[in-house]
């Protein structure tokens, strides 16, 4: 039997999965159970988890995700083979998945506002279609790396207000978003629809995303087409993803939603979930967002994302947008938290707008689980390194 501290977040409610290696053996699926991981190739004797992703194990279905976790929690209960274990400070943590596509939404009714009041303070801070759809941009799947993955600072074009003309260079403005992603199991076909009462059984999980942003590339390019180039170079996930199985005593309805989202967006029960955040810089935590004040549910993301008939396909990633709450200490970026940069962090005897070469974000989160439980969600970590 695993020895399972008292208070873990990665107790017998949790069992979140990843890929992970040892010196002695390459990248393998693994679960982490406690301050342990479990070897499930050599724990259950089924290659499927011998792969380097979880895609293979992902494709097979919702059925086989509850018979797996089943077997999991019988075996965790019991005796796991020897050589099956390994502390989890041993192993080395790769990206979990092997990103099909990936999209970001913008869900937040709270940062959307504050944005539209930063951008455009004289006009309605909301434009006309959010509150109908869950607004979004497809992003670049290739970009997406494990926790701990340095990120290069990007180079781009950037126009300053003051400026007559564009120039090249290093971002001045670089910022981070704290999210959840949300992982597909199952994928769809080609000119149908996933409806919401389908979320449960095409998405596998979700994992903490940091979706790194170069606000000044972004400002200049960003109308009329929207995020590209202060997006694409760089999305951090953590390495554990949680099943979506896990997350049933986090389950609560999302904010009343006015006017009434047409019928496709329609959930038969809600798909809200009470996370909380805690985001990190240099060491000091500067923000908490709450995941249960998002407008849209990622059930409903996936119906939108859907109803035109695009595919999704297992290893699909799809994130919420920053997460941020009514409040200044819930603002999941620092392009809100800072308010535009006139109003800097202070981090110990330092003060910050936005992030320098060397800063260090690390983004936490954890949830209700069975039994009165909390579960968590590991980490996502990224430190900045100076533009080439």
């Amino acid at each position: 039997m695993i020895d399972i501290p008292d208070g873990s977040l990665f107790g017998l409610a949790n069992l979140p999965y990843g890929v992970f290696s040892t010196p002695g053996a390459g990248p393998r699926v693994g679960v982490r159970v406690g301050d342990s991981v479990v070897d499930l190739a050599a724990a259950l004797g089924d290659e499927v988890f011998a792969q380097p992703t979880l895609n293979a194990f992902m494709a097979q279905g919702h059925d086989r995700w509850v018979q797996v976790r089943q077997q999991i929690t019988e075996l965790v209960a019991g005796e796991v083979p020897d050589g099956a274990v390994h502390p989890v400070a041993e192993v080395r943590t790769h990206l979990p998945i092997e990103v099909a596509d990936y999209v970001d939404f913008y869900a937040s009714e709270h940062h959307a506002t504050n944005l539209g009041r930063l951008f455009r303070p004289d006009s309605e801070p909301l434009m006309p279609n959010w509150k109908h759809l869950p607004v979004g941009y497809h992003g670049r799947g290739g970009t997406v790396v494990v926790s701990g993955t340095d990120i290069v600072r990007p180079r781009g074009q950037r126009k300053a207000p003051g400026e007559d003309a564009p120039t090249f260079g290093p971002c001045r403005r670089l910022d981070i978003e704290a999210e959840l992603g949300f992982v597909v199991g199952t994928g769809s076909e080609l000119g149908t629809a996933v409806p919401t009462g389908e979320f449960a059984t095409r998405v596998f999980g979700a994992v903490l995303v940091n979706d790194w942003s170069a606000r000044d590339i972004q400002a200049w390019e960003y109308v009329p087409l929207g995020p590209f180039l202060g997006k694409s170079f760089a999305t951090s996930i953590s390495p554990w993803v949680v099943p979506l199985l896990a997350l049933e005593q986090a389950r609560v309805a999302t904010p009343a939603q006015v006017p009434e989202p047409l019928p496709y967006l329609k959930e038969p029960q809600p798909w809200g979930l009470d996370i909380d955040l805690s985001v990190s810089w240099n060491g000091h935590e500067v923000s908490r967002p709450p995941y249960r004040e998002m407008y849209w549910s990622p059930a409903q993301m996936l119906a939108h994302m859907t109803v035109n008939g695009a595919t999704t396909r297992t290893g699909d990633l799809y994130a919420s947008g920053t997460i941020s709450g009514p409040d200044k200490h819930q603002r999941g970026a620092f392009i809100e938290l800072t308010w535009g940069g006139r109003e800097p962090v202070r981090l110990g005897d330092q003060e910050r707008t936005f992030l320098e070469d060397g800063d260090e974000v690390t983004i936490t989160a954890t949830a209700p689980g069975a039994d009165g439980s909390r579960i968590g969600f590991g980490e996502v970590t990224g430190r900045i390194l100076p533009a080439p």
